[in-house]
């Protein structure tokens, strides 16, 4: 209601009767001008529309009660909660020992990885045995078979050198793989000649690999992968497998870079990398520099810790942020360094004693405040040439005891510098290569390596070493792709002979992969409540495996690895943890509890719950790994224990409409090949049968679904009751009724034809989200559990997913079954149906024409022009509207005015969340308008450019380039790489934040007034009855537009370069592996490297040359 102000004046009696009429004059025209003055300037407060809120509270109980009373009778929710209740005198509730069931969980990893070693084990001791009894034969002629060239045959028809006949049968236990469970092959890089002395006598020598192969494998079904990569480059993989190149016909797999061989080849490492930056690195020279960076930097892990310095007659840190630190080779940290060096520019001249200084006092500083690796300590000089006196910075920072090693990389064909590069390495126990093509580095890198791992071969110590996580690209390029987690349990294997045991030589290192969803099958879904999970994370603090871990990002149609999938720290999961106590404790291996209030984000972070969650954690021993375990206060601190006979049990499982978790092990199957095409139902059925003895299954598990198919096998005949009773002609609605229990069983029905059901992926595999995994229960079971008893939830659902065009089809409406036994609420089953959202929306419209008047028509109708009807849920998303296209979108995005002042009021909140794991678009250069004008020289050095980096590749193919024919295919997949590096992807991560709106249940009923500039807009909200849905009434007529919408869009977290150094320069806390072998007095320093015998030809390096000396700024 308007109302107008009182004017009121005062005046003095004592005047004359003049002064009363001109004062009753001015009086009568004021009120006059007033009058006016409303007339004009305020015509929409005048007629504006009232919102009767008696009105919209009976519209709104009027829908609820019609929708309560649909949902009730369809789902059969009242029948399914009563049938629990008759149950609960024969019902337990226990309540979870977090700290027991973790321990236990524990034990159980331990003995499956502890199987792993073993094997592991049985393959060194096999290896080394012999090598031991075999005699290197120079002569040696040999055929196996080479992964590459098996069942390949020539133009006659006949099999091609290395390419016999390899039997290949499909493998479920493989991801479905073609391979050969009796017999292992060889795969080598194309870069390493496969009938090399070398290489034929150690393949000869590791044929005695393969009985053992097949031993382990069966001895240990659960086995996958098994392998020995060798020091000399090739890789015998077990079961054999067919290996295909890459598009380039390149195979650029190599064993000897591979995380599991470098860690079990040597202790953690301190590195500093020097590169020369002076003017004569110019060209190819700071091409094959480049490289060299990128293969010593791919040849680190989250063990070791690095940093580069680049000199010529100054030095410089690459990234100024980390000057005189060395900072964690984790996977972020090695591509930043990747891309700073693809930008280093040479110029000046080159002096090295200042960075040798540099590099020393690093090195030197950590060891003494006990940061890094605390292991082995590094220098790698990358230069074409040293001519100052060095020698004094050895005789100050490292003699004699030599602590740091200097490792010397002679860049391009002179050899002027070579005696003096070889003695700083010999004098500094390091070792001095040169590399004068692309196609050397990664040869002659690897032998630092060799080094490094001479003290631990001395003694003869087989550390075992497990990974970090890691997606397995070994197979990328076989047969299909495989983009499970996995770790890898690896072991060093050491040449017995006694004369060699100076030289400390390294045979390769042997390895097999464990899935990690395979290791956490081990923690069972069931017992960790609604919202429960297990997670593992490393020494280092990153995630092994987790829940909320998204290692995935999709660019176009594809799904692509995260460029820092495998290094996402626990703090940015648990994020929560702001103190970080949780995850110091983790990774000190302690065992113990934690308790937080979370935010929990679902469906794609639309929604939040808010939850306090009981952390439970201890180590898993002899591995870097810890465990944790997460139950919920509440009803997630419970487990309902049922029991009924087998008999009653089975008939009840025995329904088609029946299933079972197909994620969750109820009964092993993937082990013995005979029950790997068993459901999991199946198998349980055989189970209980008696029908396969040999099945082993979880008794408790199985115990409870059978109770679970009991009581809810009413509802099977209620809904087929119902069904019938639907005429054929009656009017479209609800498709399905479905339901799912804490023992993982589903059962659903169907009201109509397949063909007719609004969402037909609901239930099935193809919605993730709406089934359970071994992550999650199902989105309408999690979001049932946190609703009022007897309350609804409801969410609108797109037949594809929210992100894909076109309406809304199916609204699903679900809510939770308790039960209670001495005072103890456990969650049993949820139920609910899918409808499709023209029902509601009919519903709706039907409930808008009551109205409290006996007689006549109702006086306010949502169908009225003056105004605006919208059911939103708790979390402001529109489900009913009249207008279509506003139906799925957040009501700030509809209405900002009206979102704007139900924040203002408190009836909802914003809540911050955060997502560390995004990937985000890199922001937009703006460029000069005169950079798009290209001059004619320009254009003309562009296309010579790119006419010589063409040839240059042509030359490659045809092995001009280094000694062997298979060189030029390596420098060419260099070349393509390269290429590839510099364009930039179009996402990279980082972190976002965005907003969650959420409605404050104690607020049922809201009006009120927006001021809209020259009009006021009047509103209405009233709380929809046992759901969380909610009714919003507004007026039409008063124009709110001039407010900004209110979106839920995630923006990135900018940081100003301060904070940005600051964060990069941080270094959590870390627990550094158990064992360290940095020297011993009998390793042999003088084997320290010699001049290279591959030189590249003298008209290719000059072609290259004048290729890279085109200087970009006149090209682009």
């Amino acid at each position: 209601m308007v109302r107008y102000p009182t004017l009121s004046f005062s005046h003095n009696g004592d005047h004359g009767g003049q002064w009363t009429a001109a004062w009753t004059f001015l009086q009568k025209m004021l009120i006059i001008l007033w009058l006016l003055l409303l007339d004009t300037s305020l015509p929409a407060v005048r007629g504006q529309t009232t919102v009767p809120l008696e009105t919209v509270k009976l519209w709104a109980d009027t829908f609820g009660r019609n929708l309560y009373n649909t949902v009730t009778r369809y789902s059969g929710s009242l029948l399914l909660q009563k049938k629990y209740k008759d149950a609960e005198p024969s019902l337990k509730i226990k309540e979870v020992d977090g700290l027991e069931l973790v321990k236990k969980f524990s034990e159980d990893m331990e003995t499956m990885l502890r199987r792993k070693v073993e094997a592991v084990e049985s393959l060194v001791e096999a290896a080394e045995e012999a090598d031991l009894n075999h005699e290197f034969n120079a002569s040696l002629v040999f055929n196996y078979y080479n992964s590459v060239l098996i069942n390949e045959k020539d133009d006659k028809g006949n099999y091609v050198e290395l390419g016999a006949e390899f039997l290949l049968e499909s493998d479920a236990h493989f991801s479905n793989l073609r391979v050969n469970v009796s017999m292992s092959s060889v795969q080598l890089p194309t870069n390493v000649y496969n009938k090399d002395p070398d290489i034929l006598n150690g393949v000869y020598m590791s044929e005695a690999l393969n009985p053992v192969f097949v031993e382990n494998f069966q001895r240990d079904p659960t086995l996958t992968w098994q392998y020995f990569g060798s020091s000399t480059g090739f890789f015998r993989i077990y079961p054999g497998i067919k290996w295909t190149p890459d598009e380039n016909g390149v195979i650029t797999f190599d064993c000897r870079n591979r995380g599991w061989y470098i860690q079990a080849a040597t202790s953690p490492k301190d590195i500093v990398i020097l590169v020369d930056m002076s003017g004569s690195m110019k060209g190819l020279r700071m091409a094959i520099a480049k490289h060299t960076i990128t293969t010593i930097l791919d040849t680190l892990g989250e063990n070791d810790f690095v940093n580069i310095i680049a000199y010529n007659d100054y030095v410089h840190y690459i990234e100024p942020c980390f000057k005189g630190i060395l900072v964690q080779a984790d996977r972020d940290n090695r591509e930043h360094f990747k891309q700073l060096v693809d930008e280093l520019m040479v110029k000046g001249i080159g002096i090295v004693s200042q960075a040798l200084i540099e590099a020393f006092e690093i090195l030197k500083q950590f060891q003494e405040s006990r940061q890094g690796s605390l292991c082995n300590q590094a220098i790698m000089l990358i230069t074409d040439g040293a001519v100052e006196d060095y020698e004094p910075v050895f005789e100050t920072y490292n003699w004699p005891d030599r602590k740091v090693r200097v490792f010397t990389y002679l860049i391009g064909r002179e050899v002027t510098f070579a005696d003096r590069m070889k003695w700083i390495a010999c004098n500094n126990k390091g070792y001095y290569t040169q590399i004068s093509t692309l196609a050397d580095a990664q040869e002659n890198v690897m032998e630092y390596l060799h080094v490094l791992s001479r003290p631990m071969v001395i003694n003869h110590d087989h550390d075992i070493i497990w990974t970090e996580a890691y997606m397995d690209s070994r197979l990328f390029t076989s047969e299909a792709q495989s983009l499970m987690l996995l770790t890898t349990v690896a072991m060093p294997v050491f040449s017995k002979k006694n004369e060699t045991r100076s030289h400390g030589i390294l045979l390769g290192v042997v390895g097999s992969d464990v899935t990690l969803r395979e290791l956490m099958k081990l923690a069972p879904r069931y017992k960790l409540g609604v919202h429960g999970y297990a997670f593992l994370n490393t020494n280092n603090g990153y995630i092994l495996s987790h829940p909320d871990l998204r290692p995935l990002y999709r660019e176009g149609k594809k799904l692509r690895p995260k460029p820092n999938y495998n290094s996402v720290d626990l703090s940015e999961v648990e994020w929560e943890d702001q103190a970080e106590i949780l995850r110091t404790a983790m990774i000190n291996g302690e065992t113990g509890s934690h308790s937080m209030d979370v935010k929990v984000p679902l469906d794609q972070g639309k929604r939040v719950l808010f939850l306090t969650n009981d952390y439970f954690f201890t180590d898993i021993s002899d591995t870097p790994f810890s465990l944790g375990v997460v139950l919920t206060r509440g009803h997630g601190e419970y487990i309902l224990l049922g029991n009924t006979s087998v008999e009653e049990g089975l008939h009840d499982l025995l329904h088609p409409d029946l299933t079972l978790a197909s994620d969750w092990i109820y009964c092993i199957t993937d082990i013995d090949p005979d029950h790997r095409k068993l459901s999991q139902l199946e198998a349980v059925v055989r189970f209980l049968t008696g029908v396969d003895p040999d099945l082993e299954c979880d008794e408790e598990l199985v115990r409870e679904v059978l109770f679970d198919a009991v009581v809810t096998a009413p509802m099977e005949a209620y809904w087929t009751a119902l069904a019938l009773n639907i005429s054929e002609e009656s009017e479209p609605g609800v498709d399905v009724a479905f339901l799912g229990t804490r023992a993982g069983l589903l059962r659903r029905s169907l009201f109509v034809g397949s063909e007719k059901v609004s969402d037909r992926k609901f239930l099935t595999p193809e919605d993730e989200a709406s089934i359970f995994t071994m992550d999650h229960f199902p989105l309408w079971y999690r979001q049932a559990s946190e609703q009022p008893p007897g309350s609804f939830v409801f969410n609108l659902r797109w037949a594809e997913g929210p992100e894909s065009p076109g309406k809304p089809v199916a609204v699903r409406a679900s809510t939770a079954v308790t039960v209670t036994v001495d005072g103890k609420t456990a969650i049993a089953a949820a139920v609910g149906i899918q409808m499709q959202a023209d029902y509601l929306q009919r519903h709706f419209w039907a409930a808008m024409q009551q109205c409290n008047t006996v007689e006549g028509p109702c006086p306010k109708s949502c169908a009225d022009s003056d105004l605006d009807c919208f059911v939103i849920d708790n979390n402001g998303f529109i489900l009913i509207s009249e207008r279509p296209q506003e139906v799925g979108r957040l009501l700030g995005e509809a209405d900002g005015a009206l979102m704007m002042q139900l924040l203002g009021m408190g009836v909802f909140s914003r809540v911050t969340m955060y997502d560390y794991q995004a990937m985000c678009k890199p922001p937009d250069h703006h460029h000069s308008a005169a950079e798009s004008l290209i001059s004619p020289l320009s254009a003309f050095l562009m296309v010579a450019r790119w006419l010589l980096h063409e040839c240059l590749l042509f030359l490659l193919e045809w092995s001009a380039w280094g000694s062997w024919q298979d060189q030029g295919s390596e420098a060419k997949a260099v070349f393509h790489h390269s290429h590839k590096h510099k364009k930039q992807d179009l996402l990279h991560p980082c972190d976002t934040e965005y907003p969650v709106f959420v409605h404050q249940t104690a607020i049922q009923e809201a009006n009120g007034i927006i001021e809209c500039g020259v009009c006021q807009k009047t509103f209405g909200m009233q709380q929809i009855p046992s759901s969380n849905l909610l009714l919003l009434v507004t007026d039409r007529t008063c124009d709110c537009s001039a407010y900004s919408p209110i979106l839920q869009e995630a923006t990135e977290v900018k940081y100003n370069a301060s904070v940005k150094c600051d964060r990069m320069r941080s270094q959590k806390p870390r627990r550094r592996p158990g064992s360290c072998h940095a020297f011993h007095p009998e390793e042999n320093a003088q084997d320290c490297g010699g001049a290279s015998d591959t030189l590249p030809s003298s008209p290719l390096l000059l072609l290259s040359l004048w290729a890279w000396l085109l200087p970009p700024q006149l090209l682009w």
